[in-house]
């Protein structure tokens, strides 16, 4: 899924938040760390429950987390 059209900041938005880890937001969120890196890296696609809880983390609403370009 590397050519997907979805971004994210959730690598800035953990460094913003504390130095948040991979493993701490995994954690908090209910996956893996592989899971954090495969989907910061546009590797993979969060499920929208997955990716509601790593906004909820965050306390930010969907689009400041994740967007869509063409």
């Amino acid at each position: 899924m590397g050519d997907t059209k979805i971004r994210n900041r959730m690598k800035v938005l953990r460094v913003l938040n504390g130095e948040l880890t991979q493993a701490q937001l995994a954690e908090k969120v209910g996956v893996t760390r592989q899971t954090i890196l495969a989907i910061e890296t546009g590797k993979y696609l969060p499920s929208l429950e997955v990716a509601f809880k790593i906004c909820r983390v965050f306390k930010m609403k969907m689009e400041e987390v994740f967007e869509y370009y063409e």
